[in-house]
């Protein structure tokens, strides 16, 4: 480029090639009076990254310097350390040798192995979801941008990753892995006084809208009756599910049941802390939850009752509820008559068992507080500071109810069956 002023704004205006980096060279330019020396550029990625360098040849040799990521260093700053680099050169130092006595900077990866290591999994106050921010991690963030220099992550490396994220596993993840990595790199810049957190994330927004999160899914009658067969066939990920149904509880409380925290009389307890709440809650397991626990093999060395491969909670829910709806479709065309339009599931996760308890307790009597209670809510106002009555019987009752009324759905009276309670009705009328 031909000599001239040199800004912020030119800098700003180059263009990312298609494929790899390019360097556009400014030798001679001035910024604020400061005039760039022979061998001055900016190199731009194709994801856009800028970064100020200085070419210059030594004893026969061409080198290349970093002098530091655009905005983090401004054009001035850059201008000013390429014309003391140059006078090192001129006298016949290798700025480079120096560089090489400095510890490696550290990737993204990196960073997220300490935070894991320092702050999610710190054996004093271990984080309770510690399993799922390890899995979105290793498999959607690691292997996209890992091995860019944390120094040199820029928003549009993040905003990119995201998009493929959002593209393969909804909005919703993605913002889960924009909180987790955003954590992480704000952890790392308490530590970090050259990091500038600034320039990886500012004004990368959130993908999806908290108030079309909201979910009001119930399954139906007819859709349990498709699915619950299916869950004898899925090996632990069904019997899981099977439990989230009939204790009402979340996912992650259930795939970490230990054996230990069920005691003789069928009282499971999940300790406070890994409790949304941070309050421990005694569920009352049903006769129904209880046989489907006892049905699962005690693995020796492994304290959980629905273990992964590796002894380990279970985890792979993402691959097991897309072979779950693989088999529900399969289901659903056996069952279709030839050429008739095929019935579809629709779309149903599995937070949506937990709210169908709630809605199935409802239909079989169980008052809402008690309802409430099983499902380990706080209960707010007077009534959640005095009240210190455990409810354990009421709470029995419920999930009992809730038991029985899931028997009957999966295992409806023929038509020409008339409930007694609903015969004497029609007689006294």
């Amino acid at each position: 480029m031909a000599p001239g002023n040199l800004s912020e704004e030119t800098i700003k205006r180059l263009q990312a090639p298609a494929k790899g980096n390019s360097i556009t060279y400014f030798a001679g330019a001035t910024v604020q009076g400061a005039k760039a020396p022979r061998g001055f550029g900016v190199r731009v990625t194709a994801s856009g990254a800028r970064a100020f360098i200085l070419n210059y040849r030594l004893r026969g040799r061409e080198h290349r310097f970093t002098i530091g990521a655009w905005p983090d260093w401004s054009a001035l700053k850059a201008v000013r350390e390429a014309r003391n680099l140059r006078q090192r050169v001129d006298r016949g130092e290798d700025p480079l040798t120096d560089r090489a006595i400095i510890p490696a900077a550290k990737s993204v990866s990196s960073v997220i192995d300490d935070f894991m290591a320092r702050y999610v999994l710190n054996k004093e106050r271990p984080l309770r979801s510690a399993n799922q921010i390890r899995s979105a991690f290793e498999r959607l963030v690691k292997p996209r941008i890992g091995k860019i220099v944390v120094h040199e992550l820029r928003r549009s490396h993040v905003a990119e990753m995201l998009d493929k994220v959002e593209d393969e596993a909804g909005p919703v993840q993605a913002d889960r892995v924009r909180a987790y990595l955003r954590k992480a790199l704000s952890w790392y810049a308490e530590r970090d006084d050259e990091f500038n957190l600034n320039a990886a994330f500012v004004r990368v927004g959130a993908r999806a809208n908290p108030k079309e999160r909201a979910r009001t899914r119930v399954l139906s009658d007819g859709e349990l009756r498709i699915i619950w067969p299916l869950l004898g066939e899925a090996g632990v990920f069904g019997a899981l599910l099977k439990i989230l149904l009939l204790t009402a509880q979340r996912r992650d409380e259930v795939a970490n049941m230990t054996w230990t925290e069920i005691d003789p009389s069928g009282i499971w307890t999940i300790p406070a802390e890994r409790y949304k709440t941070k309050r421990s809650n005694h569920v009352p397991l049903s006769n129904t939850a209880r046989r489907v626990i006892e049905a699962q093999p005690k693995i020796d060395g492994c304290a959980y009752v629905f273990p992964s491969r590796t002894k380990t909670p279970f985890s792979g829910f993402g691959k097991s509820k897309a072979r779950l709806d693989k088999a529900v479709l399969l289901y659903m065309q056996k069952r279709s008559k030839k050429g008739a339009e095929i019935e579809l599931l629709p779309n149903w996760t599995l937070h949506d068992l937990r709210r169908t308890a709630k809605t199935l307790m409802a239909r079989a009597g169980v008052r809402p507080d008690i309802s409430e209670r099983v499902l380990g809510h706080v209960i707010a106002g007077v009534e959640g500071t005095y009240d210190r009555h455990s409810y354990a019987e009421e709470k029995r009752e419920a999930l009992e109810r809730l038991a029985a009324i899931i028997v009957r759905i999966l295992n409806p009276l023929p038509a020409n069956v008339e409930k007694l309670g609903q015969h004497r009705a029609k007689v006294q009328v």
